[in-house]
């Protein structure tokens, strides 16, 4: 993970057009589909397979993103990517290989939350909210909060979104590296656009009624998967 603070010369400035056009394209071919009891398997390390999520959105004042994966991975990942031509660490939830440790970042400035309960093979709930009023990041793993810590405040996420899972974006929309790939099983993907309260990130966690997420919605869900990634039901175990 890097990040950029330069001013652009004329060829960056044309590469980003041409990265712009090319997001317009592929989001033509975005399907929307209604992913309930479905899954996305990543069965394999790689810096090409991913899930590329559409939004309309382009401006975001605050961010709750949820969602429940399964990993055996013990290494350093990415669980969700947003990048923006301006901040390719827009939002960013970040597993790192040391037990329990995870990296939260918003606007391009990260925080380290530390003795998070993560088991390997374990399906997670897990739930980040961001502000950009008062600048707090939390995370919350199977419905517990971590310490709420000062990241980033006083601007907006915005510009043309680019939402990726299964890789972090180490350029926009691209620059993939395969020992940050994520490798396992993602479900029930929800953005908001403002905090949830920590009683609706609750029900979310134990699968209780809530409201779905009004930038990305699991139940309407567009996205384009690009490389081998699967979509499978949910694996139901016997009473």
């Amino acid at each position: 993970m890097f990040l950029h603070c330069c001013t652009k010369s004329p060829d960056t400035v044309s590469k980003m057009l041409l990265v712009l056009l090319l997001v317009m394209l592929t989001s033509c071919t975005a399907i929307r589909q209604n992913l309930s009891n479905k899954i996305f398997t990543f069965p394999q390390e790689t810096n090409t397979a991913h899930v590329r999520v559409t939004t309309s959105r382009q401006d975001l004042r605050a961010v709750t993103m949820c969602f429940r994966s399964f990993t055996d991975l013990n290494r350093d990942y990415s669980l969700f990517s947003l990048a923006t031509p301006s901040a390719i660490n827009n939002f960013l939830i970040f597993k790192k290989a040391a037990n329990g440790l995870f990296e939260l970042w918003a606007r391009n400035k990260a925080n380290k939350v530390e003795g998070i309960a993560y088991k390997l093979n374990t399906w997670h709930s897990i739930c980040s909210t961001w502000d950009a009023t008062s600048g707090l990041m939390q995370l919350w793993v199977d419905g517990v909060p971590s310490s709420r810590k000062f990241t980033s405040s006083g601007s907006n996420i915005n510009g043309p979104i680019i939402i990726v899972l299964g890789q972090e974006q180490d350029t926009y929309g691209g620059g993939f590296d395969i020992k940050q790939s994520f490798v396992g099983m993602m479900s029930d993907v929800h953005m908001w656009d403002y905090p949830l309260s920590p009683c609706e990130i609750q029900n979310y966690s134990n699968n209780r009624s809530f409201m779905p997420g009004n930038v990305l919605n699991w139940n309407a869900f567009e996205f384009q998967i690009v490389g081998r990634v699967l979509i499978e039901n949910k694996q139901e175990l016997c009473q």
